[in-house]
């Protein structure tokens, strides 16, 4: 039993089918307030901006009961194709917490046209983060700006580790991946 049906993901239909070199504008991303993907891609559709929000199935049990919905694969982005008045659209919304520039349009582009067509095969997906636990890293956006540690996994958030290796103990805080920068173990 869905809890919503699937709502327009892509817009226009052949937007990564077609090239892009055909197209005006170029690649953003725009990184969206909590939870706030799909309302902006219905805004975006309604006023007829090019945008791809990757959704994934996702199900679930409760009382015996199937449930299911879509969630964004990539949580906080929805990514926009085109120029300077369809960003301006985009941050009207009020729901644009940043726009992210892309300095490789060819390389998103090619990668979104792969995401794109697993997506549209109908096979289960798996979300996979791109710092695996103990990675050390470098926030450098938010409160903690300049602070070093090492991702830990706990259960399905991401959370940074901040060691005090005398004591062989430290603490840990949620973070979001946007947030971090990897760097050489040698730099904790």
């Amino acid at each position: 039993m869905p809890l919503l049906g699937l709502e327009p993901f892509i817009h226009p239909q052949d937007l990564l089918s077609a090239p892009v070199e055909g197209r005006e504008g170029s690649w953003l991303a725009l990184h969206t307030r909590p939870r706030a993907e799909k309302t902006l891609a219905r805004k975006l559709l309604a006023g007829d901006v090019p945008f791809f929000l990757p959704l994934y199935k996702r199900q679930w049990r409760n009382r015996g009961r199937l449930f299911c919905s879509h969630l964004p694969l990539f949580p906080s982005y929805v990514f926009l194709h085109g120029d300077g008045d369809a960003r301006l659209q985009a941050l009207e919304t009020n729901l644009v917490a940043q726009v992210l520039t892309v300095s490789d349009q060819r390389q998103l582009s090619d990668d979104l046209r792969r995401i794109f067509q697993v997506v549209e095969s109908g096979l289960d997906l798996t979300r996979e983060e791109r710092l695996p636990p103990g990675t050390p890293v470098e926030i450098i956006k938010g409160p903690l700006a300049g602070s070093c540690g090492k991702v830990l996994r706990h259960g399905a958030k991401l959370r940074l580790v901040v060691e005090v290796q005398f004591l062989n103990q430290g603490v840990s805080v949620d973070i979001e991946s946007w947030m971090l920068r990897e760097i050489p173990a040698s730099c904790l």
